[in-house]
């Protein structure tokens, strides 16, 4: 009785960069935790930082990862095309 083996399982689908910091940031949101870029380049400007965006830029990718700040990178700038029209 030598038939087909069986069949293994399909590998779960990893959740993108994008979707994985999505929710990460809905959850902030929704926490009452989230401070977005523009707010903590404020704040490292107001505490007498010579490059605020660097620091914001800095505190992102430890908090999101380089992908992640990646993905909120490309939807800022989708976001900024549009307001633009």
């Amino acid at each position: 009785m030598m038939g087909t083996p069986p069949k293994k399982a399909a590998p779960a689908k990893k959740a993108s960069a994008a979707a994985t910091v999505a929710k990460k940031v809905t959850a902030a949101k929704a926490a009452g935790t989230y401070s977005g870029f523009a707010a903590v380049a404020k704040s490292a400007a107001a505490s007498g930082a010579s490059n605020p965006a660097a620091i914001a830029a800095t505190a992102g990718r430890k908090k999101y990862g380089a992908a992640g700040m990646a993905a909120l990178a490309a939807k800022g700038t989708k976001k900024a095309a549009r307001k633009a029209k």
